[in-house]
């Protein structure tokens, strides 16, 4: 065992079991969630005192008002805000809890690394589709929406992990993701890249994702296996294997996990369009299309 087991002083370890406990019982309640993370992340900036002056009709600098507005995430937007096939009603609580994860992140107090853990780990039980027990999120974790993750129990995901849940991302048990991972569940059509393609990615159980490596959308890393560093998976890794490079291949199987594993030579199928997820878009929606590119090619073109 590599770790060890780091306790707080009672007094600080009182004091963080109160806050955690009272937070989430918040988020578990009736109350609105847009105010309970407006009021969490004031307490949590030391910015109390200036946010009661403004509410109360006292002058305020501009950058003031914005800084103190953008405490409700009611007053913020998200990249993900955009996305046309998006889940409104599920997106409207997940965004709130998102910025209230990305906004502790930007705080000081997020380098305690103890009391960071835990918040995190309870804010996940409410972001996520599932969540279970013993989790440990590091810093700079950004999601899609949150809402379409479903992670087991004993996983670590560490510092500056993208988890794409624009399609479905499942993460099994006891999965250990380094730094920098980023695992997708959309893809872009390669010549319109405006058509937007969503997928199931699936991590399954014990599974190592070393850094800074890549999952492409659809795809499934079988259990027990690793992806080397910087290795960009673009088809299913099977079960016990280890892939390596850009795209990953299977180098070679688990010692003592031959008589069970894949042969290495019948490794590397793509199953991608078996986890296609479709969607709908309403009948009146009206798409933005920020390139406004001509997609035909210059000997198709009629002008």
């Amino acid at each position: 065992m590599t770790k060890r087991y780091v306790s707080l002083p009672a007094e600080a370890e009182a004091g963080m079991r109160e806050f955690i406990d009272e937070v989430d019982e918040r988020l578990s309640g009736d109350e609105d969630t847009c105010s309970v993370v407006e009021d969490v992340l004031i307490d949590l900036s030391g910015d109390r005192e200036a946010y009661e002056r403004w509410r109360a009709g006292e002058q305020v600098s501009p950058a003031e008002q914005v800084r103190l507005q953008s405490y409700d995430p009611c007053n913020t937007t998200l990249e993900s805000e955009y996305y046309a096939e998006k889940d409104e009603d599920r997106f409207r609580r997940s965004k709130h809890l998102q910025w209230l994860w990305r906004q502790f992140d930007s705080l000081p107090i997020a380098d305690n690394v103890e009391f960071a853990l835990r918040f995190r780990r309870m804010l996940a039980g409410h972001l996520f589709e599932e969540c279970g027990k013993g989790c440990r999120f590091f810093k700079g974790i950004t999601f899609t929406y949150g809402h379409n993750i479903s992670v087991g129990d004993n996983t670590i995901i560490h510092d500056d992990v993208h988890l794409d849940d624009r399609g479905k991302l499942t993460i099994g048990n006891r999965v250990s993701i380094s730094d920098g991972v980023h695992i997708y569940s959309h893809d872009h059509d390669v010549v319109d890249q405006t058509e937007v393609r969503n997928y199931h990615t699936i991590v399954e159980d014990d599974v190592r994702l070393t850094y800074d490596s890549m999952v492409r959308a659809g795809n499934r890393v079988g259990e027990n296996a690793i992806v080397g560093a910087r290795g960009v998976v673009q088809h299913d890794i099977p079960a016990h294997h280890i892939a390596v490079g850009m795209p990953a291949k299977s180098a070679k199987i688990k010692p003592g996990w031959e008589g069970v594993a894949t042969p290495v030579d019948e490794a590397g199928v793509n199953r991608q369009e078996e986890r296609r997820i479709e969607y709908e878009l309403p009948a009146e929606f009206e798409a933005f299309d920020e390139f406004e590119r001509d997609l035909e090619p210059p000997h198709r073109r009629t002008d």
